[in-house]
């Protein structure tokens, strides 16, 4: 099994350029279900997650090549001759829960496992489920796969989500699109993925209106047709990277990034002393001083803190001045990387959803384990200002979310090695 090796070696310099996001690019290739026609994705992530979905996608009879090194998606569903996603593909990734709206849409049926991914709560399907039910499926659990069907085909409904989940609105959304009649989403998730989205669906012929708002209002068509349609910028890869000078110190340019996709990210990073500056290119940030200064981070969905930073925040946290106070209310078991930050002698108590963290001067290599996707890439940060090596484990969880992680950051001047398992 491969590990990372990561030595601490200073202030960092260049550009690191930004991938189409992970989460966008996995709920655009099942739109491909809904149509006849092809859909082309460009500025497509070259991640382990994109190829799972293809192999999904492929299972059920759509036609997948990947281009340009990956970063074209020529996605074809001319004929789907199966409806069944299979444990053995769905458990790898929860995303793959994303075929179950347009295969109800567009064949009435569909037999789709329960999802996998990573170990960071429950998660459960019940909005996803409530919601088609809602359109008019008939759903039932049974042998740990959602059979699904619409006899009667799907109906418009107004449909209140008590959270506002973004694969159950994105699921929801696409069985929409060829629904009889009006679909009011209430409390609809409002991230940039789902905006991405909906502009991909209205480029097909889908009448979707208010997507970034919480009630989008989907009229439903007799048929979807072709597109093309470049990925959204990945907001979480960018807010990651945008870390390494704020920890390191030195000055990096995000080349493709955006503000308007990291604003409450931006705002932390502004309170703790770190500028970010928009460049024509994207941005360019830089930390004030030797040590940024702690502050409290509370997760919440878009536009508040992203959940996905959470973890790399506490990396930066833990050689802030003074003590934060980070509070995860998106997952119940999302701070498994902080035993292993406390391997590299970083003081960090939790309690429940709570996470005090106390800055101290320096942090010290050690190995570590990676736990999750976003738990692995802050271990990397957390080794870039570590005295000595760090060693972390168990990367096959980084493969998920990000692409050539070692290039990109060997690109600013760090220290960073891939080394192949046995």
């Amino acid at each position: 099994m491969d590990s990372i090796l990561v030595k601490g070696n200073g202030p960092l310099s260049g550009q690191i350029p930004i991938a189409g996001a992970k989460n966008a690019c996995l709920a655009l290739m099942p739109a491909t279900l809904l149509s006849e026609e092809p859909l082309t994705l460009t500025n497509a992530p070259r991640l382990s997650d994109i190829a799972t979905m293809t192999e999904l996608l492929q299972s059920l009879g759509a036609e997948v090549s990947s281009l340009q090194e990956g970063q074209v998606q020529a996605l074809s569903s001319h004929t789907i001759d199966n409806h069944v996603a299979d444990y053995e593909i769905v458990r790898k990734m929860r995303a793959s829960n994303l075929v179950l709206g347009p295969m109800l849409a567009r064949l009435g049926q569909a037999v789709v496992s329960l999802p996998g991914g990573c170990a960071i709560g429950a998660r459960p399907m019940d909005l996803h489920i409530h919601g088609l039910e809602a359109l008019g499926a008939e759903i039932e659990l049974k042998d740990g796969y959602l059979h699904a069907k619409a006899p009667r085909g799907l109906k418009g409904a107004v449909i209140q989500l008590s959270f506002a989940s973004v694969g159950a609105t994105e699921n929801i959304m696409m069985a929409a699109t060829l629904a009889k009649g009006t679909t009011v989403i209430k409390n609809a998730a409002r991230e940039p993925e789902i905006v991405d989205l909906a502009d991909c669906l209205n480029k097909m012929g889908a009448q979707v209106e208010g997507a970034g708002s919480p009630d989008i209002t989907i009229q439903g068509v007799d048929r979807l047709y072709g597109a093309t349609h470049p990925v959204v910028t990945d907001r979480i890869e960018l807010g990651t990277y945008m870390l390494a000078p704020a920890i390191c110190g030195g000055e990096v340019e995000l080349l493709g990034g955006r503000l308007d996709l990291v604003g409450a990210f931006v705002e932390k990073l502004n309170e703790a002393g770190v500028d970010v500056t928009e460049t024509k290119a994207g941005l360019k940030v830089k930390r004030h001083g030797d040590r940024v200064k702690a502050v409290n981070v509370t997760t919440e969905p878009f536009p508040g803190f992203p959940t996905d930073l959470q973890a790399q925040m506490m990396a930066l946290m833990c050689t802030a001045e003074g003590t934060s106070v980070l509070e995860e209310k998106i997952f119940e078991n999302r701070f498994m990387h902080a035993p292993e930050l406390i391997r590299m002698g970083a003081k960090i108590d939790v309690q429940g959803g709570l996470a005090t963290v106390t800055g101290v001067d320096h942090l010290k290599g050690a190995p570590v384990m990676a736990t999750d996707l976003r738990a692995s890439v802050s271990l990397i940060l957390a080794g870039l200002a570590a005295e000595g090596e760090t060693i972390v484990n168990r990367v096959y969880h980084l493969d998920r979310g990000y692409e050539q992680v070692v290039r990109k950051f060997s690109g600013v001047g760090a220290q960073i090695e891939r080394i192949k398992g046995s």
